[in-house]
């Protein structure tokens, strides 16, 4: 069952490290901390306004949950608390880094109704991690995971693309890494160069140089294949649409619709292993019927591609078809 979200935005508090990447203010759109009565006050009205309360959570973003002060951070979760339980919401969902939970945090998680457990891995390679100065290592990762696993959390990580020293090989080897770790949950967060960070200088300054905007498309919809095929569900592909990012951003893989271009690109893959080789100038496929415009790509561009090479595309809707699949009928 989906789940949605009550979110609720902690900026850049606890975290020990200024990544490379991170301006926390920019990407939660929140510039000040709630504390519990404000709080309080947004889940009360989402109480009374949200009538499937078992299919929702709330949602502490933004920061590093488990690093903040232990008294602010009891008094968010005692207060969310209040909301969690047989006739209110299905439980609480935290973001954190790896190097932040251990046995004492997660009793004290699960003693107040935390149910999911996100960890900002980034890089599965210590180089990467390094040169971003995220202060863990993937052996962190590797621990937190194990732990969350075993006291019983629904387990999320976060990856990141295109990140200084990184690469579309040392990608793809974060995700196989990730996938080995048996999450329930990915998000896929190809990078973005904020103002005011790391980043952007060493972007300015001619130190760190992007790939191709359609290159890290690419490589994403290999990447959200990957997990998908794994049985891992990818819940974000691509920082969410927001006027602040858009504002603030020096460079990088930012679009407000980066996950429909990528199944775009998995779909247009798909026919063109089938058309490869064939002298044929038409081809009809069958798709799954939810899947239709996905498999046309964003503003018909795969249709556009094909049309290029002198090939006519037609799609017909078929509830049958897994997604990602394409039938040649």
């Amino acid at each position: 069952m989906r789940h949605s979200n009550i979110s609720i935005f902690v900026p850049h508090l606890g975290c020990p490290n200024a990544c490379s990447f991170c301006n926390q203010h920019t990407i939660s759109g929140e510039k000040t901390a709630p504390d519990a009565s404000e709080v309080r006050r947004l889940l009360s009205g989402s109480y009374d306004r949200i009538k499937d309360k078992q299919n929702t959570q709330i949602a502490f973003f933004g920061g590093s949950f488990t690093a903040i002060d232990e008294d602010y951070m009891l008094s968010l979760l005692k207060t969310a608390f209040e909301f969690v339980g047989k006739n209110g919401f299905s439980g609480i969902r935290i973001s954190t880094r790896p190097d932040f939970i251990d046995s004492q945090i997660l009793d004290t998680l699960k003693r107040y109704g935390v149910t999911s457990i996100e960890i900002g891995a980034q890089s599965m390679c210590d180089e990467v991690l390094c040169a971003n100065n995220r202060g863990h290592t993937a052996k962190d990762v590797e621990n937190a995971s194990r732990l969350i696993r075993e006291y019983g959390f629904e387990l999320g990580l976060q990856m990141m693309t295109g990140l200084y020293k990184s690469d579309s090989e040392k990608d793809m080897l974060t995700a196989q890494k990730i996938i080995l770790l048996k999450p329930d949950t990915v998000r896929i967060y190809p990078v973005c160069v904020l103002k005011n960070t790391y980043l952007a200088r060493l972007y300015n300054e001619g130190k760190y140089t992007l790939s191709p905007f359609d290159d890290m498309v690419s490589l994403c919809a290999d990447l959200l294949l990957m997990f998908e095929s794994a049985g891992i569900k990818v819940i974000k592909c691509g920082l969410h649409a927001s006027d602040g990012v858009e504002g603030e951003l020096v460079a990088g893989y930012y679009h407000p619709a980066f996950r429909e271009l990528c199944e775009g690109r998995i779909y247009r893959n798909a026919m063109d292993k089938v058309i490869l080789g064939s002298m044929d100038k038409s081809f009809v496929f069958s798709v799954n019927d939810r899947c239709i415009s996905k498999a046309r790509g964003q503003k018909n561009e795969n249709i556009r591609y094909f049309e290029k090479k002198g090939i006519s595309i037609s799609l017909i809707p078929d509830k049958t078809v897994k997604k990602y699949i394409v039938v040649r009928i």
